[in-house]
């Protein structure tokens, strides 16, 4: 079998993710083509792999469709593996082999950065798009063909970003001219969305599940990736039942999944901390919180897109993965820094709400003011200027301050009842009224 992709990066998501796509396209004889890794960071090792001949196992496990899954399947479309930092001659090799089309990336948001300090003569450029520009030299050099290049970093316009700091190392370390256009002519960056709950090895059930396998990887069944472009004809990740959607356009899905799951978790967190729970598992049981998460999806959140199918069906999706039992995600990881959430994930679909409906949403109101209660009776995870200056101001001053990037001043009235409710120990009935 061909190798035909270029994967930087090991970790647990692209092993579940884009490794688990390319594994069922051969399987199901939709495609000939493995994987070679390339390890992105001097940190760590590739041990596990060697030793497992880079295969290992992947458990799905969830709701979908109303029906519980928990499955579990060998992966092994990976080739094999390469460390830059001790085989560069190795990497570079990689660019002279024409059956190479695709490269995959997952380097932590993080990874698409601009690092001046790297040199063309490294071996390898310390950053991602440094030792990308290396390998692209290499392959121009050779006379070959571009790739597709598909970044899986959770960046706005990762691809754009990256495009444009490869181009920027061509131009800095004064690469002849004939390379930038090769870049702009010869390949595709597409900016990607990928969306999938990955969960890792599973250290306490790793035994019972497959024992032996170092590189055990859990995630939920629910999966999506939006890509920009179309090139179904080559990698036929549709044909092959996949939640991909081939787009020209990625924006109205980032902001659909912004809206309804992002918001979803972070409207909720801090009344359902307020209210005794620790888990997004225990909000989807409880008699109360679950009615207010629905009610904001549904008839808050929902409204401000547009009235799609797939608006709908991820609506429906965002409840099932919030009820998989496997997942126990803690409601304090979700509160981390909540200030700048809640103006992206929340506020941002208020404002639309209002414009469209006259007013914002009571239960906006409501979760705001269980966050400004929070952060000034209990140990936030946030900045520390904007932990202080939520405990150092009063209620008139944070409502009518910039602090989170929207003239909030019309739900002054709501927010003060709902605040005054939550001081008093009402949290419940304060949500409950949130759904009036």
């Amino acid at each position: 079998m061909k190798e035909t992709v270029i994967q930087f990066g090991e970790g647990n998501f692209l092993r579940a993710f884009a490794d688990y796509f390319l594994d069922d396209l051969n399987k199901k004889g939709f495609y000939d083509g493995r994987a070679v890794i390339v390890k992105p960071t001097p940190r760590g090792n590739l041990d596990k792999f060697r030793k497992q001949n880079c295969r290992y196992h992947l458990v799905t496990r969830g709701i979908s469709g109303g029906e519980e899954v928990n499955s579990l399947r060998e992966i092994s479309c990976i080739s094999r593996c390469i460390n830059p930092y001790e085989e560069f001659e190795d990497y570079l090799s990689l660019a002279h082999s024409p059956d190479f089309r695709f490269i995959i990336s997952n380097t932590t948001e993080a990874g698409i950065e601009y690092n001046a300090g790297c040199s063309f003569e490294d071996r390898p450029a310390l950053s991602f798009p440094a030792k990308l520009t290396q390998l692209l030299f290499e392959r121009y050099k050779a006379g070959l063909g571009g790739f597709v290049i598909l970044p899986c970093e959770l960046i706005d316009s990762n691809a754009d970003k990256l495009k444009a700091y490869v181009l920027k190392h061509a131009r800095d370390w004064e690469l002849e001219g004939g390379f930038a256009k090769w870049i702009e002519n010869e390949n595709a960056f597409c900016n990607t969305l990928v969306d999938r709950i990955v969960t890792g090895f599973p250290k306490e059930e790793a035994d019972e599940i497959c024992s032996g396998d170092a590189l055990l990887d859990t995630a939920e069944p629910y999966h999506l990736w939006a890509i920009e472009g179309d090139f179904e004809s080559e990698l036929p990740l549709k044909k092959a039942g996949f939640n991909v959607i081939w787009t020209n356009d990625i924006k109205p899905l980032k902001k659909m999944k912004v809206t309804l799951l992002n918001g979803a978790h972070t409207v909720t967190v801090f009344p359902a901390l307020l209210s005794g729970l620790e888990t997004v598992g225990e909000c989807m049981s409880d008699s109360e919180i679950f009615p207010f998460l629905k009610h904001y999806l549904y008839d808050c959140a929902l409204p401000t897109l547009s009235h799609s199918k797939e608006n709908k069906a991820f609506a429906e999706a965002v409840l099932e993965r919030f009820k998989n039992p496997f997942i126990k995600h803690q409601l304090k990881s979700i509160a981390l820094n909540s200030v700048s959430k809640f103006s992206v994930r929340v506020l941002a679909a208020a404002e639309e709400y209002k414009s469209r409906f006259g007013a914002y949403p009571r239960v906006v109101a409501v979760s705001l003011a269980a966050l400004i209660y929070y952060y000034k009776s209990y140990d936030p995870s946030d900045g520390e200027k904007n932990i202080s200056f939520i405990r150092e101001s009063n209620l008139e001053e944070i409502i009518s301050s910039p602090l989170f990037g929207y003239d909030i001043t019309p739900m002054k009235s709501e927010f003060e009842k709902a605040y005054e409710m939550i001081e008093n120990g009402k949290i419940r009935e304060a949500v409950k009224w949130a759904t009036l």
